[in-house]
């Protein structure tokens, strides 16, 4: 079974997060920053992962914290559920297009932890969530998942829009890459036998 639960504690947020890459898209999200529960569950729902998610931060300064957190513990849990990483395709990506946005997203389960995130919102908020912090949240996410991470907001209007491709697609490419390969026979897909820093 591909899962893993991590809990992370500090002075500024609790989280627990519980991750099963081989589920049906289910989630149980209560992060207190609501568009961010929207988006991971489009993660959830898009790449076939079951997640549950409980935050409590510090959300009467801001919801930095909190987000960044998130997307520490959820790289926690993600580097644990992968696993030796035999047998997977290793690599995934997607474009996914919603009305005018459109966004690309690819992933490499390398073992080495790489960001380029390459988005400019149309406004500087959708709601009351700062979109600076989805920078954040990718950051955290593949400094402890260990993986290389692209995402390309291709065009986009309306930043709900743009925010809603980005994580549609990052459910498809992570759904992708962690597929197991039968033609691999369980072996490691790298030249050099192993997927680690």
């Amino acid at each position: 079974m591909r899962t893993a639960t991590v809990t992370r504690n500090t002075l500024e947020t609790r989280i627990t997060v519980t991750l099963d890459l081989d589920g049906s898209g289910q989630a149980k999200l209560q992060t207190g920053v609501p568009f961010l529960d929207h988006m991971l569950d489009q993660v959830a729902r898009h790449g076939l992962v079951d997640l549950d998610i409980h935050a409590e931060g510090d959300l009467h300064i801001d919801a930095h914290h909190t987000v960044e957190d998130i997307g520490i513990t959820l790289g926690q849990a993600f580097a644990r559920a992968i696993g030796d990483k035999k047998g997977i395709r290793r690599y995934g990506h997607a474009y996914v297009p919603l009305d005018e946005a459109l966004s690309r997203v690819v992933i490499d389960l390398s073992g080495r932890p790489g960001l380029t995130y390459a988005v400019e919102y149309t406004r500087a908020a959708i709601g009351q969530f700062d979109v600076d912090l989805f920078s954040e949240f990718f950051h955290g996410f593949v400094n402890h998942a260990m993986v290389t991470l692209h995402v390309d907001n291709l065009r986009g209007v309306n930043a709900h829009h743009q925010a809603e491709t980005i994580f549609k697609a990052f459910g498809r490419a992570l759904r992708m890459a962690c597929e197991i390969d039968e033609r691999l026979g369980g072996a490691t897909p790298s030249t050099k036998g192993t997927l680690s820093a």
